[in-house]
């Protein structure tokens, strides 16, 4: 049985509505479904709220389901108990009504992943335990599974023991990362679950305490001597990781990831270990398409586990960003599919579709505008700045200045610059722009307070309100 679907929208938008399901609904692959349009006499269907959808819809229907704008704000349960049939918002712009449909039922699950990761605190002897347990909380929030204390060479760790304790009762897994076999041997005894790094001359570490040991080779580049070390694990029948260690680039990454390729052909079963700082830390590059990268790599060769750092202030992120990657992955890996339409996580600087609308479809809405409030969108022509007295296009928003005559209107000017910044940014980057929502930056988007947005709007109107009083 098709479902009978109720899109409520605005004036504005009401033309592109039809137009669009028509193409949605034509298509051989969108499920099967009726629908009606009610337009509830709102010019922007992005202002709704349920209080007004419930004062101005006088009733559903025949429909089992209604579909809002997006960018409604408010709680939906008011409606869904008025009307009897569940309620939803749509995507934020109607144009992607054919992505939402086609992925009714099969909305990618990005809960499971393959590969842990291993949070590096590698400033750890130079932090109080609390702020050790502050910093794992931090990296956990970002998805990581195990928490990594750095220690520094020739710096004593003189509260490794009461870190490592203190992590474990906050219920952290923690590893241990250091070149001293007193401070590993320590940290074992502590009840750390694992120990960075072991070589085969320092495996008698593993023999002495219950921690798991990540391997690595004796010398750089030597896998011989790491193949002996696995060989020894794998007759005690010790857990490990193997790690073959990625190089940075113009220093061997290249020849790096053969040595994990050859490891992984090597030894199918065992678990194996990437360290991704040598990339993320040590290029001038977003830390977001590195991950994507690196973690596409990861997934082909199976690898268990990477040890990933946030120290330049580049890649405050790039914890976060394995996390998303290493999803992706191990889910487009199991749908057999290209890493492509499962998350926005990712795309920090660009979106795949930027722009939603052309310049004519811009200019066919500005000639329904029959009020004084400014409209702002962009195409890849530029910014559009439209309302009743008519349609501006630029670039550079100083451009606009002589054409919106709010210099007295402080409020209105505040909103517009803002708004305007946005919409530049958005087209020089090739950026999704929707008025009145701050840019999506991908796993860098921070929460904006829509109390804050709310009371702009109220000291607009009442600032508004007293300049009409003026004599």
């Amino acid at each position: 049985m098709s479902e009978k679907l109720l899109f409520v929208t605005g004036k504005l938008a009401e033309k592109s509505l039809h137009k669009v399901l028509q193409e949605v609904t034509a298509n051989p692959k969108t499920p099967t479904f009726k629908y009606r349009i009610e337009q509830i006499g709102v010019s922007v269907a992005a202002l709704m709220t349920p209080d007004l959808i419930a004062r101005r819809l006088k009733s559903a229907g025949d429909a089992n389901k209604m579909i809002l704008p997006g960018l409604c704000q408010g709680d939906l349960s008011a409606l869904h108990r008025q009307y009897g049939i569940p309620v939803e918002r749509g995507p934020e712009d109607l144009k992607d009504l054919p992505e939402y449909f086609g992925q009714i039922g099969i909305a990618p699950d990005l809960s499971n992943y393959s590969c842990q990761i291993f949070a590096e605190i590698v400033d750890a002897p130079d932090l109080s335990v609390d702020a050790i347990v502050a910093k794992a909380s931090q990296f956990a929030a970002h998805g990581a599974n195990v928490i990594d204390l750095g220690c520094l060479p020739g710096k004593p760790f003189l509260h490794l023991a009461d870190a490592i304790k203190a992590l474990k009762q906050a219920g952290f897994k923690v590893s241990v990362d250091s070149m001293n076999s007193d401070e590993l041997l320590l940290a074992g005894k502590s009840g750390a679950d694992y120990l960075l790094s072991l070589t085969e001359k320092t495996l008698w570490i593993a023999d002495a305490v219950e921690a798991a040991p990540v391997l690595v080779p004796a010398k750089p580049g030597n896998m011989a001597s790491l193949y002996r070390a696995i060989e020894i694990c794998l007759k005690k029948g010790k857990p490990f990781y193997a790690d073959a260690i990625l190089d940075p680039i113009h220093f061997g990454l290249t020849e790096s990831i053969v040595r994990y390729s050859k490891l992984r052909k090597k030894y199918p079963q065992i678990n194996i270990l990437m360290g991704v700082g040598n990339l993320t830390e040590l290029t001038d590059a977003d830390t977001t398409g590195i991950n994507a990268i690196l973690f596409g790599i990861i997934s082909e060769l199976n690898i268990n586990a990477v040890l990933a750092t946030s120290v330049s202030a580049h890649a405050v992120n790039a914890i976060a960003e394995a996390d998303i990657a290493r999803r992706v992955n191990f889910r487009a890996k199991q749908d057999d599919r290209l890493p492509r339409g499962y998350s926005n996580g990712l795309l920090g600087l660009h979106d795949r579709k930027p722009f939603s609308y052309t310049k004519q479809e811009i200019s066919e809405f500005a000639a329904q505008i029959k009020d004084p409030s400014f409209r702002i969108m962009v195409s890849s022509d530029g910014v559009f700045v439209y309302n009743r007295d008519g349609l501006y296009e630029a670039i550079d928003p100083f451009a606009f200045y002589a054409h919106l005559k709010v210099e007295n209107d402080a409020s209105h000017a505040f909103y517009l610059g803002v708004e305007l910044a946005r919409a530049q940014i958005a087209w020089q980057l090739k950026k999704r722009y929707v008025q009145d929502e701050a840019l999506n930056w991908g796993v860098a988007s921070v929460a904006t307070n829509i109390k804050d947005r709310k009371s702009h709007r109220e000291a607009s109107l009442k600032e508004r309100k007293n300049v009409i009083k003026k004599p």
